[in-house]
Parts: C-alpha cells; sequence; structure tokens
C-alpha cells in the first residue's frame, strides 16, 4: 500500500512520524513491510518566507526535525536543547528578532537558502536536507513555486507567519487568501506519489491553513482528479478535540469564520472530498452526523503525547482504511 499523507504543523508531524514507525499493509502480496518508500509525506509551503535574507520553511522544518527525533518535545517546534545565541546579538544590533531561530535550526535555514541559490528547487533542497538527517521516508513540499498564506484580519491583510507569529494570532480573521496560488504548480515528484497512492491521509492539521493550501495546489492536478474519481480512500484525522485544538489557532479561526469549532466542523470542511474521518473518543456523539456527510468514520484515541499514541494513532488510521 502506498500512502501519501498531507501535513503542516507540530500535529501533522506527529502523526507522519508514527505512520514512518508503523507496518503499512500490502495487501496484493498479503505480507507487511515497512514504511520506507511506502510512504510520501507533502507538506504545506504556504506558511514560507524570507527573513534576513533566508528563506524559511517553519512547516518543513517542524515535519523534517520530528521525523529525525530532532524536534523540541515541549513547543513541537524548533530543535531540542537549542540556544538562541544569534537570535540576542541580532536584537542588540538593532534588528527585529521576532522569529524565535535557534542556533541549530539556523544552519538548516542557512542550508536550503544555500541550495536554492545553487539553482536547486525547494524539493531537492528537501530531499538533501532529509538525507543529511537520516530521514528514510520521503518529505515532498507541495510546490517548488511562490505560493503564500494570506491572512485578512481586522488588522488589515498580513503574511501568515507576521499573523501567527510576530502578533500571535491574536487578530480577527476575515478570510485567509493564497497569493500565487493560480500559477503555483505541483511538482513532477508531488503528481507521481499521488498516482502511484493507494489512499491519501490528511494528518491533524490545521485545515485552513495547513491542509486548504496543499489541497488548493493538488485539486486541479489531472493526478488527484483521477485519484478522487475512482473512490480511492481519503481520510482525514480532526484536529479540533472537545471543541478546542490541540495546538495553534485553528479552534480560533472556525470561531471567528462563524463556525462553532468541532470535530464534525473539520468534517463538513472536508465534505466532498473526505471518504474515511477519524475523530476522538470525546466527540463519540458527533459520530452519527459526520456520518450522514457520507463518510465511514473511526472513534478512536486521537491526543498524541507520546511516540506511542502516535504509533498508535497511525496504526489505527492504515487499519481502518484498509479494512473500508
Amino acid at each position: 500500500m502506498n500512502i501519501v499523507a498531507l501535513a503542516g504543523g507540530v500535529g501533522g508531524a506527529k502523526l507522519a512520524h508514527g505512520l514512518t514507525l508503523t507496518p503499512i499493509p500490502s495487501p496484493l502480496q498479503g505480507e507487511e513491510r515497512r514504511g520506507e518508500g511506502m510512504l510520501t509525506i507533502i507538506v504545506n509551503t504556504g506558511d514560507d518566507f524570507e527573513w534576513h535574507g533566508l528563506h524559511i520553511s517553519p512547516d518543513l522544518d517542524t515535519v523534517t526535525y520530528t521525523l529525525a527525533g530532532l524536534a523540541n518535545p515541549d513547543t513541537g517546534w524548533g530543535m531540542a536543547g537549542d540556544t538562541f545565541e544569534f537570535l540576542g546579538a541580532l536584537q542588540r544590533l538593532g534588528s527585529e528578532a521576532w522569529f524565535h531561530l535557534g542556533d541549530r535550526d539556523l544552519a538548516t535555514h542557512l542550508r536550503r537558502t544555500e541550495l536554492l541559490r545553487q539553482g536547486k528547487t525547494l524539493t531537492e533542497a528537501t530531499a538533501i536536507i532529509t538525507r543529511a538527517l537520516g530521514i528514510k521516508a520521503t518529505i515532498l513540499p507541495m510546490t517548488d513555486d511562490r505560493f503564500r498564506t494570506m491572512v485578512e484580519t481586522d488588522q488589515g491583510e498580513l503574511e501568515f507567519q507576521e499573523y501567527f507569529v510576530h502578533r500571535q494570532w491574536q487578530p480577527i480573521i476575515k478570510r485567509i487568501r493564497f497569493d500565487g496560488a493560480e500559477t503555483a504548480q505541483a511538482t513532477p515528484q508531488v503528481r507521481n506519489a499521488i498516482a502511484q497512492a493507494d489512499a491519501v491521509i490528511l494528518c491533524p492539521s490545521n485545515p485552513f491553513v495547513s491542509i486548504d493550501p496543499i489541497l488548493a495546489n493538488l485539486k486541479p492536478c489531472e493526478e488527484f482528479i483521477t485519484f478522487a474519481r475512482f473512490g480511492k480512500p481519503i481520510a482525514a484525522v480532526s484536529p479540533i478535540v472537545g471543541g478546542q485544538a490541540i495546538k495553534g489557532p485553528a479552534a480560533k479561526m472556525f470561531l471567528e469564520l462563524g463556525v462553532e469549532p468541532s470535530a464534525y466542523a473539520v468534517a463538513q470542511h472536508y465534505a466532498g472530498l473526505v471518504t474515511h474521518f477519524i475523530l476522538d473518543q470525546i466527540d463519540r456523539d458527533q459520530e452519527n452526523a459526520i456520518q450522514s456527510l457520507g463518510m465511514k468514520t473511526l472513534v478512536t484515541d486521537t491526543i498524541m503525547k507520546s511516540i506511542d499514541d502516535r504509533v498508535k494513532l497511525a496504526n489505527s488510521v492504515i487499519e481502518f482504511i484498509n479494512e473500508n
């Protein structure tokens, strides 16, 4: 079974990590193999931006560090044990330093920017970095082209990192716009992964700013159109549990866009696309309503506090897709 996972942010990275540690069944041969070579993780790049001349890819880095076992366990992003001498020195020189960039983390951005300036694509740069960190799974940026998530708020239109990090997602959202969506294209590597996929998993990432950018880039692709037309499984894991986001502003975004945050609201957001929906035990009472949207459902524990939790959820999702 070839699986493509769509991911962005901490929740997406955790499930992606669980998938890399989970035996993936091969129905054609009736055997189980490790996920190496059969799992592709397509990562949101709508959060990317330029900072002090460096190309920053926050979601790519979060997924990369998590799979490499380097992520900060307290925040889920950044590198464990990192120091911030560079950032402090930058502030002393009178420069803005609102983006929390650690010293070890800085090396990743320098290397990526160096590779891009040498003429490498973002996909090629990502492959070089992930291989250097010993990651076996394939991590792909959703596009090599410029694609930026813009957030229209009560304080004006803001680039995503300005909204999310600098202003700590406090402005009230009115609308989300994808700048560059008309011209950005999915890479040949992304299209090939979809063409060979048996199932697509939407990780428990923010629907609006992590998954929607990837889908906006995928939906025009003939490979994705064909995938959906043939009714292959597209599973989504809810990032909303008990009306709250496990991490980040997803619940706040739902409210500000006029929707009560819930697992059902997430399912509604994906209605017409998703065939399988995974929700937490806490939200069991919403299962029938979600099924009424035409989705098969799985109620399980979706909160991932440990690596064992990640593997357990990944196993449950794979078994659910394979059995249905």
